[in-house]
Parts: C-alpha cells; sequence; structure tokens
C-alpha cells in the first residue's frame, strides 16, 4: 500500500511518497540469483554531477521544461521520454527537490543488494509535526531505523504471511457480497455513475472492517454522519498535507495557517475515531478469533498502545485509493480484453463449485487471475513511482551517489520498456505463465523493492483477487467505446475520463 500527496490549485503540483513495497517486495532467491550481472556497471564510479539530465534552470530546476511536457499531470509520461533520452539512470530537480531517476533492473537490483538494515524513505514533515504536536507515536510510513524495524517485525508476520492474510477473506467477501449486488442495483444500462468513488467505498468498508471488525455502511442507499466524517477527516488530512510538503511545514506551524490548522483538526478526527474503534476491537480480540489481526499483532509484539493507533490509521489512509485505483485498472483492461477475460471465466467456473463463492482457498488454484492481475499492474500501475533516501554512500552503475540522495524508482517506465517486455502495450496475462519466462524480476516493482515494501500488498492483493472472481464470475465487463483512455498522474494514475465500460448479468 502506498501513500501519495497531491497539492491543488496554481500549477498543480505534486510531490508522491512511496511506501517502497509491492509486487517484487520480497525475491525469492531462485529469482535474485538468475539476475545477470548488470552491464552498466562500471569499473570506475563517475561522481553524480556527471549524472545527464533535463536542463536544470536556477530556481525551477526542470519544471518549465516538464510543464512544456504537459505538466506535472503528465510527468509519468515525461519520465519514460527522459528515460529514452538520458538512459537508465538520470539526475533531475523540480525547484528545491532534487531526485536521481532509476529505469533499469540491474540498477535496481544493485540498489536492492547494497540495501542497509534500516532503508529511508523521504521525511513526512507535516505528519510528524501532528504527531509531536499532540504526543502521537510515529507509525511505520514515518519512523525509521531501529524503531521502523521493531514495529515492521510486529506487522510483517501477520500482513505478509499468506496462510496468515488468507484467513481474512471471509471478511473480504462480506463487503463483496454487498458490493456486487450494488453494482446490479445501481447501473444504468449497465454504467455505474462514478465507478472510482463505489470502488474508493468498496475498499474503505473492506479495511475498515478487516481492522476493526467494523461496517460503515459505504455500501447502503443511506451513509451514516460518522462514515461521512471520517472519510472527509482523510480527505482533508491528505490535501492540506501535500501543500505542506512544497512549503515549510514550520511557517504553517509558526504562523497557524487554515492549512495547518485544518490538517491537525483533521488528524484530531481520524485518531480519535481509530482510536475508539481500536480498543473496541482489543476488548472483543480478549477471545483469540482467528482472524484478530490488530488484537493478534498487539498481544504478540512489544507495541505500545499508541504505535498501534499510528501504524494501523497510516494502514487504513494508505491502502484505501491505492486499492481501488488497482482494481479500477483492472476492470478496464478486462473489458478492452474479452479473450483474456473469457479465459478468466473459464478458470474461475473450473476452480469454484457452482453454488460456492470464491475464497482465499480457490486462489491457490488460480494462476490465470494472478497473472491478469499482474499485467494489469504492469500496464497500468497505480503508483508509477517509488522512493528511496540513500541511508550510506552508494555505487550505482557509473556513478557515486551520496549519502541523503533520493532516488525515484520508475515503475511505470520499467513495465511499459519493451526491451523489458515484448509487445509491452499489450495485455498478454500469457506471458507471466510461461515456463520458460524470462521476465527479470526487477523489471516489475508495482509495490517497490527491498525491506521497505508495502507492508500491505498481501492483503491488497487478496482483496483485487477475490474482487476480480467475484465480478468476472457474476458480470461480463463490456467497453462501451474503444476510444483511447490517456492516464493522468494526480499522486496515482488515473483514467482522464469517466471508465467506458458496462457491467452485463450473466
Amino acid at each position: 500500500m502506498c501513500l501519495f500527496i497531491k497539492q491543488e490549485g496554481k500549477g498543480n503540483s505534486s510531490v508522491y511518497l512511496g511506501s517502497s513495497t509491492s509486487s517484487v517486495c520480497v525475491l525469492e532467491e531462485k529469482d535474485v540469483a538468475a539476475v545477470p550481472t548488470c552491464p552498466h556497471a562500471a569499473s570506475r564510479a563517475q561522481s553524480m554531477d556527471a549524472i545527464p539530465g533535463p536542463t536544470n534552470w536556477p530556481l525551477f530546476g526542470s519544471l518549465i521544461e516538464l510543464i512544456r511536457k504537459g505538466g506535472l499531470t503528465r510527468q509519468h509520461e515525461a519520465l519514460v521520454d527522459y528515460h529514452k533520452k538520458y538512459g537508465k539512470i538520470f539526475r533531475m530537480k523540480l525547484g528545491s527537490f532534487e531526485s536521481v531517476h532509476i529505469g533499469s533492473p540491474c540498477l535496481l537490483e544493485a540498489l536492492y543488494r547494497k540495501e542497509g538494515s534500516y532503508p529511508q524513505r523521504l521525511e513526512i514533515k507535516p505528519w510528524k509535526a501532528y504527531r509531536d504536536l499532540r504526543d502521537e507515536a510515529y507509525g511505520l510510513l514515518i519512523l525509521e531505523g531501529k524503531d521502523w524495524q521493531r514495529v515492521r517485525s510486529a506487522f510483517q508476520h501477520k500482513l505478509m504471511k499468506p496462510t496468515e492474510v488468507v484467513k481474512l477473506d471471509s471478511k473480504i467477501n462480506q463487503v463483496l457480497t454487498d458490493f456486487v449486488a450494488r453494482i446490479g442495483k445501481t447501473n444504468v444500462n449497465g454504467r455505474i455513475n462514478d465507478l472510482y468513488f463505489e470502488l474508493n467505498k468498496w475498499s474503505f468498508e473492506t479495511i475498515c472492517l478487516v481492522l476493526y471488525d467494523k461496517r460503515f455502511g459505504l455500501l447502503q442507499e443511506n451513509v451514516n454522519e460518522e462514515a461521512m466524517n471520517f472519510i472527509t477527516a482523510v480527505k482533508t488530512m491528505m490535501s492540506t498535507f501535500g501543500t505542506m510538503m512544497v512549503t515549510p511545514v514550520e511557517l504553517h506551524k509558526s504562523l497557524n495557517t487554515k492549512t495547518w490548522k485544518d490538517h491537525t483538526a483533521a488528524w484530531d478526527r481520524i485518531f480519535s475515531t481509530a482510536k475508539v474503534y481500536i480498543d473496541k476491537k482489543l476488548k472483543r480480540g480478549e477471545t483469540g478469533a482467528a482472524d484478530d489481526l490488530i488484537g493478534d499483532i498487539f498481544r504478540q509484539s512489544r507495541l505500545s498502545k499508541k504505535e498501534l493507533y499510528a501504524t494501523i490509521t497510516e494502514l487504513q489512509i494508505g491502502g484505501v485509493e491505492t486499492t481501488a485505483n488497482s482494481m479500477l485498472w483492472a476492470i478496464f483492461n478486462l473489458s478492452r480484453n474479452p479473450r483474456a477475460q473469457g479465459k478468466l471465466l473459464e478458470e474461475i467456473r473450473r476452480v469454484v463449485p457452482a453454488g460456492q463463492d470464491p475464497c482465499g482457498e480457490h486462489l491457490k488454484s488460480m494462476p490465470y487471475l494472478k497473472a491478469c492481475l499482474k499485467e494489469s499492474m504492469r500496464l497500468s500501475p497505480s503508483v508509477p513511482f517509488t522512493s528511496r533516501t540513500l541511508d550510506k554512500d552508494t555505487v550505482l552503475g557509473d556513478y557515486a551517489l551520496p549519502k541523503g540522495t533520493v532516488l525515484m524508482i520508475n515503475s511505470h517506465a520499467l513495465g511499459s520498456n519493451e526491451e523489458y517486455f515484448d509487445e509491452g502495450k499489450t495485455f498478454k496475462p500469457e506471458r507471466w505463465l510461461r515456463e520458460n519466462n524470462t521476465i527479470n524480476p526487477f523489471a516489475y516493482v508495482p509495490f517497490g523493492i527491498g525491506k521497505r515494501m508495502c507492508v500491505g500488498r498481501r492483503l491488497a492483493e487478496l482483496q483485487l483477487h477475490l474482487a476480480m472472481s467475484w465480478l468476472v464470475r457474476d458480470y461480463e465487463i463490456v467497453a462501451t467505446d474503444d476510444e483511447p483512455l490517456d492516464m493522468i498522474h494526480s499522486g496515482l494514475l488515473s483514467p482522464d475520463r469517466e471508465l467506458p465500460v458496462a457491467f452485463r448479468k450473466r
């Protein structure tokens, strides 16, 4: 699960913060061993100043050139062009924000192998400022060093171990029952008004049930006030903290600006609501239910109550829209590829007995389903790039990079590169099923790489696999036009218009 920030308004500027963890989060030893030696490695490293890149103008850096290429909403396309022009690694500065961009599997492997025990990420100053103000703990997205490792270890067993995550399938399916029924009730000639919003409600409802054992009723006709207040607070927090990532948070705090007041008030609402439901869950969880995620983590770890509050809250916030976005693109890609959708339907009908609903156990026998999601995330990644901050001087390829260098891992550029994927613009789930496929494991990184991978990856994949199974089983997903659908970057990659799909009951 990854987190993004967006500042809307003049210049429509945005900065992405990746919780680098995702599809190749943890590499199998056989995969790592199979990766060839990097041909870009240098016998003698040059300084960072030698890295090529777009023109760096005073004050603005490369921002002017990027605007000419379509602006920050088209930055994912610009980064692909820059990699074609400057190579596997280039340097770019946007205002005062300087970064080194990586678009080569072998350079990612080098980074993976040289990663320290406690990888660093971009500092989220507004979140830290709020936690310090209210004496709240830091969660996984802002912790560093040994504290980060301690908290991550507490969550990793429950969230990264497939046999543990699969126990949550009944809760995920409970929400899917309502979601699939809602599609049947609310469609007009098969079309859903604002499908993206509906998917966000599904994702939010699911994560709340998984974490708190609480249904907020977002898929009902009349949504309760508490649920809407919570959602509004999350949206307010995200928009205001985006502003303070590109302007000094200390200035906002000292002047008590509206942005700072709105940000703290939103966090107050988020924390107070989360604490109530976490405490209720812990009290109910004393019975030791098999799917008691929060209770198990708290009882089996050395976390303080405040650390649990902080990390659970961040997990909820970080996972909702990324999961909804990934599902949106999966629906689109299946609609434009009826042959693949038909093959997926055949697999679902073959594996899931008549009269039963798809569950976690069925997924073990559904390789084509998993290939469809992989291919969708390669073609249409929710997160076009993730970040890393070097915690030590590091040599990558031809260059010696100093400690503190911000690296951007361009997963969108990797996934669309014909050098790594034949017929790269074509939706071909079969490419992942070949026994002798030569796909470099570092060429597919929608969740990031290494130790600081998205801790919620397994949960997100379980949600997506089950949702795809339910939808394709019950509905034919039909493209309502064949016009191009462009991606725009607003933290995540989103379609530039309402998704042209319809759902026809099978």
